[in-house]
């Protein structure tokens, strides 16, 4: 019987990897799920697992943190032992973290065919670790699924063949769908003394903007005047947070927290009269809530959030910030449509290519 190998190891990956996963067990095909524990602590993993109900890893690598050399190469050796002693006959990676790219090379070379979810995005800014990783798997992949049209355009004009490109939808919008009920039963907003209030959620994580002192206090001054207007919640990385005290960085009228789980951060979200982020996922989870958001960079890989969604690119710079701010709180927003194939079935889309290629030569 053929093997199915799905790869997880990172917090952005959980949500799009685990509807896929719980597809390809609910039709009782043959897998086994690699964590190569890129994000290890409770906060950024165990906690998502419970959330998303994903099964317990068959495989656990204990990458922990690192440069990207030392992480990439960490997991690039445990994940082939795996590969070596098991011989899967497709491996499953997704997004664009360093898991994702180590795998796809270590599959790659052992000439086990890949599969990559999130396929084709693209920012065109080299400086960004994602970017690599992202165009790198693309090229060492058999089966590219995308989420919007622009991938497929980009993976095209890269000169990969159409024949390898199945634009499928967001699997992050499945799970999305799938918890939302929950996460608007919790009512979360509660815990922070929100009910009934307007009030704006922030995150910040992308070494670019937090390692980068004087960036860092630029866009925490935004965030303390927009805190001066509307509640700001800001549930902190743990890098973020060693970045404000080494910077020394005031938290003034912002609400600081723990990282929040998968099902309590979505209803806060959901409820929020505007989202500050650099995440890529949430500007795609904000599009589908119909929340405004403005993004903390000066590019985006998701163009179709802007076409047809709620955000606005914003940059770094205060004034910049600010301006974003008022535009996405006094923007009409009625007419907003989802993205085309955001409808909670790509999973299923997914693992139909999945399952008819398995079991055949996949080049």
């Amino acid at each position: 019987m053929s093997l199915i190998c799905s790869v997880i190891g990172a917090r952005p990956n959980f949500m799009k990897m685990a509807p896929v996963i719980l597809e390809v067990r609910a039709r009782r095909l043959n897998q086994i799920v690699v964590h190569t524990e890129q994000h290890f602590d409770p906060e950024m993993s165990d906690i998502f697992f419970k959330n998303l109900k994903i099964p317990e890893p068959d495989f656990h690598l204990g990458v922990r943190s690192g440069t990207h050399a030392e992480q990439t190469a960490r997991v690039m050796e445990g994940f082939e032992r795996i590969c070596l002693d098991l011989k899967p006959n497709l491996v499953v990676v997704a997004g664009d973290v360093n898991s994702t790219l180590a795998c796809a090379l270590v599959a790659a070379k052992l000439l086990i065919p890949v599969a990559h979810i999130e396929a084709g995005l693209r920012s065109f800014d080299r400086s960004m670790p994602e970017e690599i990783n992202r165009v790198l798997t693309d090229h060492v992949s058999s089966l590219l699924f995308t989420t919007e049209r622009s991938g497929n355009e980009n993976l095209i004009r890269e000169g990969i063949a159409q024949q390898k490109i199945h634009f499928v939808g967001n699997s992050m919008i499945d799970s999305l769908q799938t918890h939302l009920p929950q996460a608007l039963a919790n009512r979360p907003w509660e815990r922070f003394s929100l009910d009934g209030k307007k009030y704006g959620l922030a995150t910040l994580h992308r070494p670019a903007n937090v390692d980068d002192k004087n960036k860092f206090l630029e866009i925490a001054s935004a965030l303390e005047e927009v805190a001066q207007h509307i509640p700001l919640v800001f549930p902190a990385h743990p890098r973020t947070l060693q970045r404000i005290e080494q910077f020394g960085i005031s938290r003034g009228a912002i609400n600081f927290v723990q990282p929040l789980g998968y099902i309590d951060f979505l209803g806060l979200m959901a409820k929020a009269s505007l989202v500050l982020t650099d995440s890529g996922g949430i500007q795609e989870e904000t599009t589908v809530l119909g929340v405004p958001c403005v993004t903390l960079r000066s590019n985006t890989e998701r163009p179709i959030t802007l076409e047809l969604g709620t955000n606005i690119l914003a940059g770094t710079e205060k004034s910049n910030i600010l301006r974003a701010v008022q535009q996405s709180l006094n923007r009409d927003w009625s007419d907003r449509r989802s993205p085309p194939l955001w409808d909670g079935k790509a999973a299923v889309r997914i693992v139909d290519v999945i399952e008819s290629s398995v079991g055949e030569k996949i080049s």
